[in-house]
């Protein structure tokens, strides 16, 4: 039986790619929105199944306030958080504010919709080396806590970031060509070697993990790349 649910992301484009791929899959999507600062006041007057919560800062002060409310006011609705790992403190912060699962923003669409079904059900929707990972860094922190947007970044060169930050906006093959001036076969080139590093199997994750790290502000931002940084 399809699940009735709701999904809010803080990129619209997000949430609505994720909606459309649940529908077709037989889910009842009531709604697909953003940002996730107005997802309680959706959440409580639509009353969903479950909540998709996509955050790409999980960790930030009041990030999870929505899902507080949510379960205060609703506490029927099961919330799924998607975001960034490793993060072991969105995690911690995720289920103390009541959230029923926590799911990779890169997971395939499979393993969200086994974690929409297990919330429902009242079980908690984590992967097991998701919770290792998570304890294992709370008990032994680095130093320097990695920062996956800005090593991501790295490893693409400027004409790939380019093409990710066109991906990103919804351009096919055939824009990207024109935008950049290039080849239609030297775009499709590029958007497979931006997806093999990334290490992704669709532009569509390709755009979700760029925008839940980080990657395409640091793009605009006009971060510098590392010493493999050329066209």
């Amino acid at each position: 039986m399809g699940v009735r649910l709701m999904v809010v992301d803080d990129h619209r484009l997000l949430a609505e790619a994720l909606a459309s791929a649940l529908k077709l899959r037989g889910h009842r999507v009531l709604a697909a929105a953003a940002p996730t600062s107005g997802a309680a006041e959706l959440v409580i007057s639509r009353a969903p199944e479950v909540c998709l919560f996509g955050t790409a800062a999980p960790a930030e002060p009041g990030a999870f306030d929505p899902i507080t409310r949510i379960g205060r006011e609703r506490p029927q609705v099961a919330v799924v958080v998607l975001g960034p790992v490793p993060n072991p403190r969105g995690i911690a912060a995720a289920f103390a504010a009541g959230a029923a699962g926590y799911v990779r923003h890169d997971e395939r669409i499979e393993g969200v919709e086994r974690a929409m079904v297990k919330a429902r059900a009242g079980e908690v929707a984590v992967a097991p080396q998701l919770l290792r990972g998570a304890f294992a860094e709370l008990l032994h922190p680095a130093v320097q806590p990695d920062d996956e947007g800005q090593r991501l970044l790295r490893m693409l060169t400027p004409r790939e970031v380019e093409v990710l930050v066109r991906v990103a906006e919804g351009e096919d093959t055939r824009l990207i060509a024109a935008g950049m001036g290039i080849a239609p076969s030297t775009a499709r080139t590029h958007v497979q070697r931006v997806l093999m590093k990334l290490g992704v199997g669709s532009r569509l994750e390709a755009a979700a993990l760029a925008a839940r790290t980080g990657l395409l502000d640091r793009a605009a931002a006009g971060t510098p790349q590392g010493p493999d940084g050329l066209a």
